[in-house]
């Protein structure tokens, strides 16, 4: 009787044993997360007839086959984090957000910077410390009469940038509070450099001290607002002393301004903004190395940035590989007034969202977020043909080829993404990430003449798709 009851007992146990033991293997067998199911995917056509529009044909992924271009996303190895990707918002931009109504201007300021529905995500922006080219005036924080000097910043002020700037940060900051903030001078006051003018002249050295307060009055009195400055570039294009408003630093003042003033100023205020150095084109490498290869600058020097307007993208790697210790960023490029949206598309992913990254950047902006129909307002002498990502009339909205180049990376690569990797086959660019969420999103280019059918593989299942000539897609799973 005994031994059929243990017998019975047995039975009814083994079923659960059994369920256990397999459930337990299966939790520890390595590679056991599943392969995605399928992915979306949101395609821009060349010629305009899709812009930026989620597919409503769902990718599934299958068992690899041969046949097609194919490209190979793989966790491993990873690169850099991602900060975001967005746009200047230059003082000229937020003076018509600001002249829109609050309703459409509302409508307009969560497209750009929410991320949910049709929302494109924006999560950097550039500012101007003083005036850009792209405001409606010229001005510092300190401006004073002829022949006045103030190196106690008495007179210093942000006023002019509560006018419009200040209440339109404040309205994005309520959609997006985690926003991140660069902000780039274009000049400091006249009465600090050599030529007393806005334009060209370079910092006179004895105010290497004051101007370095400047910068830490500034991060002050928009911390005091609500705003926290991530980080700051030394100058904007230092190299380009033709704009108005901008200043000439070469690269040996740089260093010497950074490590002898910025950089103690900053320590002493405590002040935990990034600094950042050069912040102009590809063609001078050699600008951001020989700061770099100054070890007293380089320790309070975050990374370097590029614009390109000149040179290869590929010179930003040539930086991280000589030191590979410090950040690279990609942070200006403007689209010429009318604008050509095929070429413009195919060239900015190519070389910006899918190079840069490439590249090592960690954030991909565009120049102007916003100008009116005839590319205002600007400085005298300022860009009178920068496209804004939109155009703003009043209360009416076009969307431009910037607008759709950044939207195809920042409503998906969110910031704490990395950058993964993926094969390049030919006439198919692309870059692919891992965001903090566990997606997998690749940014893919179709830069031939015709279309192009192309597989996805992600841990040997595949998907197969296809883009027209000089199309972009976006494919998340």
């Amino acid at each position: 009787m005994m031994r059929s009851s243990l017998l019975y007992l047995i039975c009814c146990l083994l079923p659960f044993i059994l369920f256990a033991n397999t459930s337990n293997a299966q939790a520890i067998r390595p590679n056991s997360v599943p392969i995605p199911l399928n992915a979306g995917y949101w395609v821009t056509n060349a010629d305009r007839s899709v812009l930026f529009e989620k597919q409503q044909k769902q990718l599934l992924f299958v068992a690899t086959k041969p046949g097609n271009p194919t490209i190979e996303v793989k966790d491993s190895p990873a690169f850099q984090t991602i900060d975001g990707f967005g746009f200047c918002l230059t003082g000229g931009s937020a003076m018509l957000l600001s002249k829109m109504d609050a309703t459409a201007r509302t409508a307009l300021l969560k497209e750009l910077f929410g991320i949910t529905g049709r929302n494109i995500g924006i999560s950097y922006l550039r500012l101007s410390i003083g005036a850009s080219d792209l405001d409606d005036h010229v001005f510092s924080y300190d401006d004073l009469p002829p022949g006045k000097t103030d190196p106690d910043l008495k007179k210093f002020s942000i006023k002019e940038d509560k006018k419009y700037l200040i209440p339109v940060l404040k309205e994005i900051l309520k959609i997006t509070p985690n926003i991140k903030l660069l902000a780039s001078p274009w000049s400091p006051p006249t009465w600090m450099k050599t030529n007393d003018s806005t334009k060209g002249g370079s910092l006179k050295p004895q105010f290497y001290g004051v101007y370095a307060n400047y910068f830490v009055k500034y991060v002050k009195a928009m911390k005091s607002l609500g705003f926290s400055i991530d980080a700051i570039t030394v100058q904007n294009e230092p190299l380009h002393p033709g704009n108005n408003p901008s200043l000439l630093m070469l690269a040996n003042e740089q260093a010497l301004f950074v490590k002898k003033h910025l950089g103690p100023a900053f320590r002493s205020a405590k002040i935990k903004t990034k600094i950042i150095i050069y912040d102009h084109n590809a063609d001078r490498p050699d600008y951001p190395i020989s700061i770099l290869n100054d070890p007293e600058a380089k320790k309070f020097i975050d990374g370097s940035a590029f614009h390109l307007y000149g040179g290869p993208i590929e010179a930003l790697s040539k930086v991280h590989e000589a030191h590979p210790d410090k950040n690279v960023y990609f942070t200006e490029q403007w689209i010429g007034a009318p604008g050509n949206f095929a070429g413009d598309l195919s060239w900015h992913v190519k070389n910006l969202v899918i190079g840069g990254t490439r590249n090592w950047a960690r954030t991909v902006l565009e120049w102007n977020l916003a100008a009116d129909p005839q590319q205002n307002p600007h400085t005298p002498g300022g860009c009178d043909r920068c496209l804004g990502a939109v155009t703003i009339d009043g209360n009416k909205v076009t969307r431009n080829p910037a607008y759709y180049i950044i939207a195809h990376a920042s409503k998906f690569v969110r910031p704490g993404s990395k950058r993964i990797s993926s094969d390049l086959p030919e006439g198919l660019p692309n870059v692919a990430f891992k965001t903090p969420q566990d997606k997998r999103v690749i940014i893919v280019l179709n830069e031939s003449n015709k279309r192009q059918i192309f597989n996805i593989v992600f841990k040997r299942k595949m998907i197969t798709t296809s883009l027209n000539a000089g199309s972009v897609g976006t494919y998340v799973w």
